[in-house]
C-alpha cells in the first residue's frame, strides 16, 4: 500500500525533501515508518525519541494500523502553528463574534484582531502579541522564517481556542499565527483572550501561548549574521510523543 509521508523543520533538511510517497505491506503500523527511514538514514534514529507522529493531520502513536492511501506526519519538536481561501492560506473561524483562528503570510494588524473581537460587555481584553527579536542567545538575528504543517496546525489551534473558552470561560478568543519570512519587530503571533474578569483573561491567554508553543506544528527558521538554524523547539508533551527507543528493534543499517 501507498503512504504519504510528510518532513518538517530540521527532518526536511536531513532527508533532502518536504515529503514523498513510500509502499509498505498491508497491515504496517506507523512504527515501520520510522524503521523505514531509521535504515534510510542513521542520524534519523536519534532523533526518534523527540518526534511526535501524526496520521491523517491527527497525532497518533506508534502502533497505528496505517490505510492505503494515509498521511503520516514526522514532526521534531516544535518551536511555536490551512485551509485555502481566495489565494491565502489561511482560515477563519465561522463565528467571529467568539474570535477568529487564522494563519497568514502578511502582517499581522494587532488593532483590528482586537477591534473584531471586544463586546461593550467584555470587562477585560488580554493581548499576547509575539515579535520578532533582533538577536538569540548572543547571537545577531537578521530576520526569521516560519513553516508549518499548516492543515494540522489550523486545527491544533482551533482547538485550543475552543478548550480555552470552556476551561477558563471566557467569552471569545482570538489566535494568528503568521508563516514566511519575518523581519525584526514583526509580529509572529497573535493570541487575544476577551472576558468579563481580568484574572480569566490573563490565565487563558498564557495557557494559550504555552500550550501552542509545545503542541502546535510549526517552525522556526533562524537566519543570524553568522550562519542558519532550526530553531531548538520545546519537548512535546508525553502523551503526544514518539515513545523512545521505537527504532530499537530493528537497528538501522550502517
Amino acid at each position: 500500500m501507498k503512504i504519504g509521508v510528510l518532513f518538517f523543520g530540521v527532518l526536511k533538511d536531513l532527508v533532502g525533501r518536504s515529503g514523498e510517497t513510500v509502499d509498505l505491506p498491508e497491515g504496517a503500523r506507523v512504527r515501520e515508518v520510522l524503521f523505514y527511514y531509521a535504515r534510510a538514514a542513521p542520524r534519523f534514529e536519534a532523533m526518534v525519541p523527540s518526534l511526535a507522529i501524526s496520521v491523517n493531520q491527527e497525532y497518533s502513536g506508534a502502533d497505528r494500523a496505517l490505510c492505503d492511501g494515509d498521511e503520516v506526519g514526522l514532526l521534531p519538536p516544535v518551536s511555536g502553528g490551512s485551509a485555502e481561501g481566495d489565494g491565502e492560506n489561511w482560515a477563519e473561524a465561522r463565528d467571529e463574534i467568539r474570535g477568529e483562528v487564522k494563519m497568514v503570510r502578511e502582517r499581522i494588524d494587532t488593532e483590528a484582531v482586537v477591534g473584531r473581537l471586544k463586546r461593550p460587555a467584555d470587562g477585560a481584553a488580554v493581548i499576547f502579541d509575539g515579535v520578532v527579536r533582533d538577536n538569540t542567545r548572543g547571537r545577531r538575528t537578521l530576520y526569521l522564517d516560519y513553516e508549518a504543517y499548516e492543515a494540522m496546525a489550523l486545527k491544533q489551534m482551533e482547538s485550543l481556542a475552543v478548550e480555552a473558552r470552556a476551561r477558563f470561560e471566557v467569552r471569545g478568543v482570538s489566535i494568528v499565527h503568521r508563516l514566511g519570512r519575518l523581519e525584526i519587530g514583526e509580529t509572529s503571533v497573535l493570541i487575544v483572550v476577551a472576558a468579563a474578569h481580568r484574572g480569566a483573561a490573563f490565565e487563558a491567554c498564557r495557557w494559550i501561548i504555552d500550550t501552542l508553543k509545545k503542541t502546535v506544528p510549526i517552525w522556526k527558521k533562524e537566519y543570524f549574521a553568522d550562519g542558519v538554524v532550526w530553531a531548538d523547539g520545546e519537548a512535546f508533551p508525553e502523551e503526544i510523543r514518539s515513545p523512545g527507543g521505537t527504532t530499537g528493534k530493528q537497528p538501522a543499517s550502517k
